[in-house]
């Protein structure tokens, strides 16, 4: 009897178990705007802690400290904002040689490929096939035939034009409108939650102690050491890692621009960062960070050898960044294996899409850093780690 109330007790257990883990997933999906917002926002706000402590050593109060630090990132992020649009203007102004750069490219790519198609005819289908049919010659026209009626004039009967039909047309909604505006619906939701980080980074950053102490009131006495170091935990591991795919992007610019600069490739000012930070994406880093300098290459009509060397340099720098630097900088920090990153992309990226593969990491190694720090959840943070 014990033992049948115990077995009815772990299925009531695991089922209560799989039946959360669906509300979550569910929740996490239907509320991606929401959540992701403020994951974003967390995330800027632990990057930007160090600096409202430093500005608290220098007798600064938490809210003014938290008030400079933000609006100092803000006109960081204006005057990169600011350098992107000129560069972006000036690229505008260079739309039609890219343009046409691009046409000649697809006329020779479909002219070489016509040549192709009518080398494989030519040496798959047999010559005496080639012009339409059999060997004997065509039959003569009709017209010989028909030798003896060709003086007899033709009896034309008249033409009646048909009835002209009465066509009445009915005013229809224009699809194009309802796609504008159903695309333009679907981002609203982005925007707006968009426009509340700057405010829940300041939040964060000026109520953090307020935050932090009543959370620890709702714990037990036993329990609060625990909480707070897995908080603390937490917020290391996000800014370890943040920080270190800043620093290492940073680098991969640095060095690309020299590369870049070297060759007077176009825009290598824009065009360095953007092949730079997009070589950390995972797994597809390596074709995402090729398309900026390949594409800036386009309109100069440069020789093979060129793409070339831009396609090597990136290569190279893609390698030395994934077995090199990245340990170094991040790895280090992290701590998780190849298995979990994988299916943490696969899992995020199914539920938010694009920047579900980007919070993806960030995401596991702040789950990893709660297990360490909690007792009962050792054992997980062992089988996330590397």
């Amino acid at each position: 009897m014990y033992a049948r109330t115990a077995s009815s007790q772990r299925s009531l257990q695991v089922g209560v178990g799989i039946l959360a883990a669906c509300a979550a997933v569910t929740l996490l999906y239907y509320g991606r705007v929401f959540f992701i917002t403020v994951i974003i926002a967390t995330m800027i706000a632990f990057l930007l802690e160090p600096m409202v402590g430093f500005f608290m050593k220098l007798r600064f109060p938490r809210g003014l400290a938290s008030f400079f630090v933000c609006s100092i990132s803000l006109v960081f992020l204006y005057f990169v904002g600011l350098g992107v649009y000129t560069e972006g203007m000036a690229m505008m102004n260079d739309l039609p040689a890219y343009g046409e750069r691009i046409n000649e490219l697809v006329d020779s790519v479909s002219l070489r490929m016509e040549h192709f198609q009518e080398g494989v005819y030519r040496t798959l289908v047999p010559r005496r096939f080639q012009d339409g049919g059999s060997e004997t010659p065509p039959p003569p026209p009709a017209k010989a035939a028909r030798g003896t009626q060709r003086n007899k004039p033709e009896i034309v009967s008249p033409v009646v034009p048909p009835a002209i039909q009465e066509v009445r047309v009915r005013p229809e909604p224009t699809p194009l409108f309802d796609y504008i505006y159903d695309y333009l619906r679907s981002f609203y939701s982005v925007f707006l939650m968009a426009s509340f980080v700057p405010f829940l980074v300041y939040f964060i950053l000026s109520w953090r102690d307020h935050v932090r102490g009543r959370l620890l009131v709702m714990v037990s006495a036993e329990g609060r050491y625990t909480v707070a170091k897995a908080m603390d935990g937490v917020a290391d591991m996000v800014r370890a890692y943040v920080i270190g795919n800043f620093l290492l992007g940073l680098v991969l610019s640095l060095v690309s621009a020299i590369l870049f600069a070297s060759v007077k490739l176009p825009y290598w000012i824009v065009v360095a960062p953007l092949s730079g930070f997009l070589s950390l994406a995972p797994y597809i880093g390596l074709p995402l960070a090729l398309i900026p300098p390949l594409a800036a290459a386009l309109p100069l009509k440069p020789p093979a050898a060129l793409f070339l060397f831009l396609t090597a340099s990136v290569a190279v720098l893609h390698l030395l960044a994934l077995n090199l630097l990245y340990p170094k900088f991040v790895g280090s920090r992290v701590h998780l294996n190849p298995l979990v990153v994988t299916l943490a992309l696969m899992f995020w990226g199914m539920l938010w899409g694009g920047i579900g593969l980007v919070l993806a990491i960030p995401i596991t190694a702040a789950l990893k850093a709660v297990c360490d720090n909690v007792g009962s959840l050792q054992a997980y943070g062992r089988l996330l780690g590397d």
